[in-house]
């Protein structure tokens, strides 16, 4: 199979530009991996060291230090001021409140006193305590407003008890988050722009070759029939498109493992496939329009990322215009990101809801099966045109 053989060794000799695009998608895939495994996002809640210094004692202030005692440890300082400054300096406290005298009295008469306070410049946690602060006074304001005749005792055991009620929240666990609606559909998202540019820049060279005008007079008066070149032509083609899906879906399913249990995880493979026959046609395509080496580059990288870009490859097609997204629509890879999205959502596997990816696959294979026939349709041209000659 001398044809065969031929377009293996124009691979082979274009291997090293190809593996700098499979190194680009495992990078990335990597990089997607580390983001999303390496720590899981979580609250707790920090203690600030405070200090307060209070010119009178009242029910109501001892209040505050109990409300602020779930959100800060209470630190002994002196109340001098280079003894304050020398406590923020050094960090031993980063928060300093202090209350003047005949703060309780003038706040149940309705008034508002200052409170002064002294932080560590550029501190965030201050901003905690302030809220914490704030929320105590404006609760006891209620009450006082509400019911000016209630003890001071009582109305701060109110406002302890509504600020001790807590909102239970929940995480989601790891296997929600990365799972049936997780970290795969990226993973194959990137894949369409490895896929394409490394799947045209392959068969391209190859037509560039075959494409030769001494090329095609010496087959032409070869003894091998025009039907078994093409033959072993479409051979080795189909199968440089079907190792390179191997070997990026191999990729995508390595990082994605976790998810290999999920029935959604085939339809992402045959999805991809799909796309690979589309790009295997945009690449018959593309190698009958072009006359050089060069030119192929800039084409199927200007074509590639164009098309990445405006199809939701690497920014979601939720966050893209109308506009763009409706031109976006003429190309393949619009649709293979859409039956992307589609098949994470899919929770239900039932036949009404595989009717929208479904759609999807079909748009999909009639783009490969207009570029098939329109590189088909442009290379007859060119073998008449050699013919005439």
């Amino acid at each position: 199979m001398p044809v065969f053989n031929l377009c293996l060794k124009i691979l082979k000799k274009n291997l090293p530009v190809m593996s700098i695009y499979f190194g680009v998608f495992i990078m990335v895939s990597f990089i997607m991996m580390s983001n999303a495994s390496g720590s899981q996002t979580g609250y707790s809640d920090v203690k600030t060291d405070i200090a307060i210094l209070a010119d009178e004692e009242s029910v109501l202030i001892d209040g505050l230090k109990t409300s602020l005692s779930d959100v800060a440890n209470f630190i002994e300082i002196g109340d001098e001021r280079s003894q304050i400054q020398d406590a923020l300096y050094f960090r031993r406290v980063g928060y300093v409140l202090r209350i003047p005298s005949g703060f309780t009295e003038e706040f149940l008469a309705g008034g508002t006193p200052t409170l002064s306070k002294t932080v560590v410049p550029g501190s965030n946690s201050s901003m905690y305590i302030d809220m914490n602060i704030e929320q105590y006074l404006n609760t006891a304001r209620l009450y006082a407003n509400a019911m000016p005749e209630m003890p001071l005792d009582e109305l701060t055991e109110a406002v302890l008890g509504n600020l001790s009620q807590d909102t239970k929240v929940s995480m989601l666990s790891s296997e929600r988050i990365y799972g049936e609606q997780g970290m795969m559909q990226y993973y194959f998202n990137y894949l369409a722009y490895t896929f394409m540019f490394v799947l045209i820049l392959g068969i391209s060279v190859i037509m560039l070759v075959f494409n030769d005008l001494s090329i095609k007079r010496r087959n032409a008066c070869s003894p091998i029939s025009a039907s078994k070149i093409n033959f072993q032509f479409y051979l080795a083609n189909m199968l440089f498109t079907f190792v390179s899906w191997i070997i990026l879906v191999s990729v995508s399913l390595a990082f994605g493992h976790k998810e290999l249990s999920s029935p959604n995880t085939w339809y992402f493979i045959f999805n991809s496939l799909l796309f690979a026959l589309t790009a295997s046609g945009i690449g018959f395509f593309i190698g009958n329009l072009v006359k050089g080496r060069e030119a192929i580059s800039a084409v199927a990288n200007s074509f590639t990322l164009g098309t990445c870009f405006i199809s939701g490859v690497f920014v979601p097609q939720v966050l893209l215009g109308e506009g763009v997204l409706r031109l976006a629509s003429f190309f393949p890879t619009y649709w293979y990101v859409k039956a992307n999205a589609q098949i994470a959502g899919i929770t239900n596997h039932s036949w009404s809801n595989l009717n929208g990816v479904g759609n999807t696959f079909l748009v999909q294979l009639g783009f490969a099966a207009a570029f098939f026939v329109l590189a088909m349709v442009v290379g007859k041209r060119k073998q008449m045109a050699v013919e005439e000659e």
